[in-house]
Protein backbone atom coordinates (compact mmCIF):
# COMPACT_ATOMS: atom_id res chain seq x y z
CA UNK A 1 0.00 0.00 0.00
CA UNK A 2 1.10 3.36 -0.89
CA UNK A 3 2.93 5.17 1.68
CA UNK A 4 0.16 8.12 3.28
CA UNK A 5 -0.59 9.67 6.77
CA UNK A 6 -2.60 6.69 8.65
CA UNK A 7 -6.06 7.39 9.40
CA UNK A 8 -7.20 3.75 10.58
CA UNK A 9 -6.13 2.71 13.49
CA UNK A 10 -7.49 -0.57 15.32
CA UNK A 11 -9.65 0.27 18.18
CA UNK A 12 -7.35 -1.79 20.54
CA UNK A 13 -4.11 0.67 19.72
CA UNK A 14 -7.01 3.26 21.10
CA UNK A 15 -6.51 4.10 24.81
CA UNK A 16 -9.12 6.81 24.38
CA UNK A 17 -12.09 4.48 22.26
CA UNK A 18 -14.01 1.57 23.40
CA UNK A 19 -17.00 -0.34 22.88
CA UNK A 20 -19.96 1.24 25.10
CA UNK A 21 -20.58 -1.35 27.78
CA UNK A 22 -24.31 -1.42 26.76
CA UNK A 23 -23.06 -3.01 23.40
CA UNK A 24 -21.57 -6.10 22.52
CA UNK A 25 -18.18 -6.48 21.36
CA UNK A 26 -18.31 -8.36 17.99
CA UNK A 27 -14.54 -8.94 18.10
CA UNK A 28 -14.16 -12.98 17.55
CA UNK A 29 -17.62 -13.11 16.07
CA UNK A 30 -18.29 -14.79 12.76
CA UNK A 31 -19.08 -13.08 9.68
CA UNK A 32 -21.36 -14.75 7.51
CA UNK A 33 -22.38 -13.64 3.60
CA UNK A 34 -25.47 -13.32 2.01
CA UNK A 35 -26.00 -17.33 1.93
CA UNK A 36 -25.60 -17.16 5.61
CA UNK A 37 -22.17 -19.06 4.52
CA UNK A 38 -18.94 -18.48 7.19
CA UNK A 39 -16.24 -16.25 5.51
CA UNK A 40 -14.17 -15.05 8.39
CA UNK A 41 -13.58 -14.01 11.80
CA UNK A 42 -13.93 -10.04 13.08
CA UNK A 43 -10.45 -9.44 14.29
CA UNK A 44 -10.41 -6.03 14.98
CA UNK A 45 -12.27 -2.48 14.77
CA UNK A 46 -11.11 0.21 12.24
CA UNK A 47 -11.66 3.61 13.83
CA UNK A 48 -11.52 6.56 11.37
CA UNK A 49 -9.93 9.67 13.90
CA UNK A 50 -11.45 12.15 11.51
CA UNK A 51 -14.47 11.36 12.60
CA UNK A 52 -13.67 9.99 15.65
CA UNK A 53 -15.78 6.48 14.94
CA UNK A 54 -15.70 3.06 13.88
CA UNK A 55 -16.09 2.21 10.06
CA UNK A 56 -14.92 -1.02 9.40
CA UNK A 57 -14.68 -4.22 10.28
CA UNK A 58 -11.21 -5.62 10.26
CA UNK A 59 -12.29 -9.48 9.12
CA UNK A 60 -9.69 -12.60 8.88
CA UNK A 61 -10.96 -14.27 6.07
CA UNK A 62 -11.87 -17.73 5.76
CA UNK A 63 -9.22 -20.36 4.70
CA UNK A 64 -11.80 -21.04 1.80
CA UNK A 65 -12.30 -17.80 0.71
CA UNK A 66 -8.13 -17.96 -0.13
CA UNK A 67 -8.56 -21.28 -1.80
CA UNK A 68 -11.39 -20.31 -3.94
CA UNK A 69 -8.74 -18.72 -5.63
CA UNK A 70 -11.11 -16.27 -7.96
CA UNK A 71 -10.34 -13.73 -10.36
CA UNK A 72 -10.41 -10.30 -8.85
CA UNK A 73 -13.05 -8.20 -9.04
CA UNK A 74 -12.23 -5.22 -11.12
CA UNK A 75 -10.18 -6.63 -14.26
CA UNK A 76 -9.94 -4.25 -16.79
CA UNK A 77 -11.39 -5.01 -20.36
CA UNK A 78 -7.63 -6.20 -21.41
CA UNK A 79 -8.47 -9.70 -19.66
CA UNK A 80 -4.87 -10.23 -19.61
CA UNK A 81 -4.04 -7.65 -17.07
CA UNK A 82 -5.38 -7.08 -13.91
CA UNK A 83 -5.81 -4.22 -11.12
CA UNK A 84 -5.26 -5.93 -8.40
CA UNK A 85 -3.92 -9.87 -7.31
CA UNK A 86 -4.08 -11.48 -3.89
CA UNK A 87 -0.85 -12.19 -2.85
CA UNK A 88 0.16 -14.95 0.06
CA UNK A 89 -0.51 -13.27 3.54
CA UNK A 90 -2.74 -11.09 2.41
CA UNK A 91 -5.91 -12.61 4.34
CA UNK A 92 -7.57 -10.04 6.47
CA UNK A 93 -10.27 -7.58 4.24
CA UNK A 94 -12.38 -4.55 5.68
CA UNK A 95 -16.18 -4.59 5.99
CA UNK A 96 -17.80 -1.19 5.87
CA UNK A 97 -19.97 -1.27 9.16
CA UNK A 98 -23.13 0.22 6.79
CA UNK A 99 -23.13 -3.34 5.06
CA UNK A 100 -24.02 -5.57 8.10
CA UNK A 101 -26.03 -6.48 10.89
CA UNK A 102 -26.34 -8.05 13.76
CA UNK A 103 -27.04 -11.42 15.19
CA UNK A 104 -26.72 -10.85 18.60
CA UNK A 105 -27.51 -14.73 19.82
CA UNK A 106 -25.62 -16.66 18.05
CA UNK A 107 -22.63 -14.11 17.89
CA UNK A 108 -22.33 -13.60 13.98
CA UNK A 109 -21.91 -10.56 11.91
CA UNK A 110 -24.43 -10.85 8.93
CA UNK A 111 -23.21 -9.36 5.74
CA UNK A 112 -26.58 -9.91 3.35
CA UNK A 113 -25.62 -8.02 0.68
CA UNK A 114 -22.50 -9.63 -0.03
CA UNK A 115 -21.97 -12.71 -1.58
CA UNK A 116 -19.23 -15.26 -1.16
CA UNK A 117 -17.67 -14.79 -4.80
CA UNK A 118 -17.87 -11.27 -4.06
CA UNK A 119 -15.61 -11.86 -0.87
CA UNK A 120 -13.58 -14.26 -2.71
CA UNK A 121 -13.00 -11.95 -5.28
CA UNK A 122 -12.39 -8.48 -3.18
CA UNK A 123 -9.08 -7.06 -2.53
CA UNK A 124 -7.42 -8.75 0.86
CA UNK A 125 -4.62 -6.93 2.55
CA UNK A 126 -2.18 -8.68 4.80
CA UNK A 127 -2.61 -8.10 8.97
CA UNK A 128 -0.72 -4.68 10.22
CA UNK A 129 -0.68 -3.09 6.66
CA UNK A 130 -1.70 0.28 6.99
CA UNK A 131 -4.61 1.06 4.70
CA UNK A 132 -5.25 3.57 2.37
CA UNK A 133 -8.00 5.31 0.84
CA UNK A 134 -6.86 3.67 -2.77
CA UNK A 135 -7.61 0.40 -1.19
CA UNK A 136 -11.03 1.14 0.96
CA UNK A 137 -12.32 2.25 -2.66
CA UNK A 138 -11.32 -0.74 -4.51
CA UNK A 139 -12.69 -2.72 -1.66
CA UNK A 140 -16.36 -0.24 -1.61
CA UNK A 141 -16.62 -0.67 -5.73
CA UNK A 142 -16.13 -4.52 -5.25
CA UNK A 143 -18.96 -4.81 -2.85
CA UNK A 144 -21.16 -2.84 -4.20
CA UNK A 145 -20.84 -2.95 -7.72
CA UNK A 146 -23.98 -1.31 -8.69
CA UNK A 147 -23.90 2.16 -6.25
CA UNK A 148 -20.14 3.15 -5.35
CA UNK A 149 -20.18 6.38 -2.40
CA UNK A 150 -18.38 9.17 -4.13
CA UNK A 151 -15.89 9.71 -0.70
CA UNK A 152 -15.07 7.31 1.83
CA UNK A 153 -15.26 10.24 4.33
CA UNK A 154 -17.22 13.02 3.68
CA UNK A 155 -20.53 11.05 3.61
CA UNK A 156 -21.07 9.66 7.13
CA UNK A 157 -24.39 8.77 6.80
CA UNK A 158 -22.59 5.92 4.77
CA UNK A 159 -21.59 4.49 8.02
CA UNK A 160 -24.30 4.41 9.52
CA UNK A 161 -26.65 1.42 10.99
CA UNK A 162 -28.79 1.18 13.93
CA UNK A 163 -26.01 -1.46 15.41
CA UNK A 164 -23.16 0.60 14.77
CA UNK A 165 -24.18 4.23 15.78
CA UNK A 166 -21.99 6.99 17.13
CA UNK A 167 -22.39 6.21 20.42
CA UNK A 168 -21.91 2.86 20.57
CA UNK A 169 -18.48 2.62 19.06
CA UNK A 170 -16.99 6.40 19.43
CA UNK A 171 -14.63 8.25 21.22
CA UNK A 172 -14.50 8.20 25.17
CA UNK A 173 -15.52 11.70 26.58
Amino acid sequence: MKNEEKHLYNLNELSDYKVASDNPDVRGWDVRDADNRVVGKVENLLVNKNIQRVVYLDVHVDKTIIDANHDPYGRPNHMDIREFVNKDGENHVIIPIGMVNLDKSNKNVLANGIDYRTFSETKRYQHGTSLNKEYETTVLKSYNREVVPDAVYDDENFYERDEFDRNKYSKRG
